[in-house]
């Protein structure tokens, strides 16, 4: 399972979410959705953004977890 690393990435940066949140201009909702890694798709766009405001590389976003529920 692919999820995003995107607090762990504020953390390491010694950004709150809510600093990316009024980077991002996305609705509370989106946005909180996408950093909490429940929802089933992403947008290249946001993608995109998160690489350049994060300074990272896009694939620094992503960390692969086993799935429970594969077993």
């Amino acid at each position: 399972m692919v999820r995003l690393r995107i607090l762990q990435i504020l953390s390491e940066q010694n950004h709150t979410k809510y600093w990316l949140y009024k980077q991002m201009d996305l609705s509370y909702q989106n946005f909180n959705r996408m950093v909490t890694n429940q929802t089933s798709s992403i947008r290249f766009d946001n993608l995109d953004k998160l690489s350049k405001i994060l300074d990272c590389p896009v694939g620094d976003l992503f960390e692969i977890i086993e799935d429970v529920n594969t077993k």
